[in-house]
Parts: C-alpha cells; sequence; structure tokens
C-alpha cells in the first residue's frame, strides 16, 4: 500500500503545476515545488517563489485509489481519507478539520446529506439502561422501572376483562320445520363444497 493524498489547488497554481509537471523541469521558469506544515493541519505550500498557505482537511468518506499497468486490470494502491487544501494569500483559512464536501458533484455536503446523525443520549440514561440489564441478566428485577409502563399494562390487562364480561347477543332461533322441507329435495353440502352448477 502507498501513501498517498490529494492536492486541491486554485486554477491558477493549477495551471503552473501543469506547466511545471509536463515540461522539463529546467525549462520551467517555476523549478521548484515544496509543502511543509509549521503544525499538525496548517502548512505552506511553495511554487516557484510563490508562498501559498494551505490546510490538511479530512474527507467526509474514504476514497480507494487504483493502478493498472497493463489497462486492464486494476489494483489498488491506497485508501485516501485526507485532502491538503491550498488557498489563495489572501483566502481565510477553514476553521473546522472536516472537509463539508466529498471530492465528487454526488458528494456534495455529504455529512449531512448522506450520513446517519449520532443520536443524542443523556449518558446518564446509558449507565441506567445498563446497569438495568446487568440486573436482569444476573437474575434480578429493574430498579428503575417507569411509572408509565405500569399504568399501560394495567390499562391493557383492565380493557381485556371488560371484553370478556361483555356477551354477545345470542342470535335469533330459526324454524327448523322450513330448513328440513328445503333441504329434502338436495342433498346437505359442507361449507367447503363449491357452488359450481356447471357441472
Amino acid at each position: 500500500m502507498e501513501e498517498q493524498f490529494i492536492l486541491r489547488v486554485p486554477p491558477s497554481i493549477a495551471e503552473r503545476l501543469d506547466r511545471l509537471l509536463s515540461e522539463s523541469a529546467s525549462s520551467s521558469e517555476d523549478q521548484s515545488l515544496d509543502l511543509s506544515f509549521s503544525d499538525g493541519r496548517s502548512g505552506t505550500f511553495v511554487i516557484g517563489n510563490d508562498h501559498f498557505p494551505a490546510s490538511l482537511l479530512d474527507l467526509p468518506c474514504v476514497v480507494e485509489s487504483y493502478k493498472t499497468y497493463d489497462d486492464c486490470a486494476l489494483v489498488k494502491t491506497a485508501d485516501v481519507g485526507q485532502m491538503i487544501m491550498v488557498r489563495e494569500a489572501g483566502d481565510i483559512a477553514p476553521d473546522v478539520v472536516e472537509y463539508r464536501h466529498g471530492l465528487t458533484p454526488p458528494m456534495r455536503d455529504a455529512r449531512k446529506r448522506r450520513f446517519r446523525r449520532e443520536p443524542d443520549l443523556n449518558p446518564e440514561l446509558v449507565q441506567r439502561v445498563e446497569k438495568d440489564l446487568l440486573n436482569i441478566m444476573a437474575g434480578g428485577t429493574v430498579e428503575n422501572a417507569d411509572v408509565e409502563v405500569n399504568e399501560q399494562e394495567e390499562d391493557v390487562e383492565q380493557n381485556a376483562r371488560k371484553a370478556s364480561k361483555k356477551t354477545s347477543p345470542a342470535p335469533a332461533a330459526k324454524p327448523d320445520v322450513q330448513e328440513a322441507v328445503a333441504n329434502a329435495e338436495e342433498p346437505e353440502r359442507s361449507d367447503s363444497d363449491e357452488s359450481d352448477d356447471s357441472i
């Protein structure tokens, strides 16, 4: 695995870098190229005699880098997670460690649009639930049971009792004499018989 980073520069610096990399170093007026960091995240990018401020920013997601030797098979060379952003001399430095956007247009504002936010959890609540789970696993009971849960369970039990006490009205009695006469002509059918008379 190689160590790689992404160097993002303004268009004017990009033209100078392109000339420096495409021509021989002796014919170009920008013969020196240097990048140095004064502290962990900010530094200076030097091309020729010009100095530009630079910042090391984390990307919102990891980007994989590949290379090929035969234009057929790709070989993964690195996971790129940081970018060096070179600015013009008058531009202000970013005050964040993580860059807001990804490298491509679909990853614009990626952290806000694509990734789930971490839930806001109260540390006391997490410790209480953890303690309750350990008590339950040890065979004990929950010490901090919510009163609302108990009330809801009681309401459900009371509703079930009321529903079982209510009796449904008995169906009206049908005269058996008329059914016997009507069924004398046809044999009695069960509920599973189909009522297809076309056979």
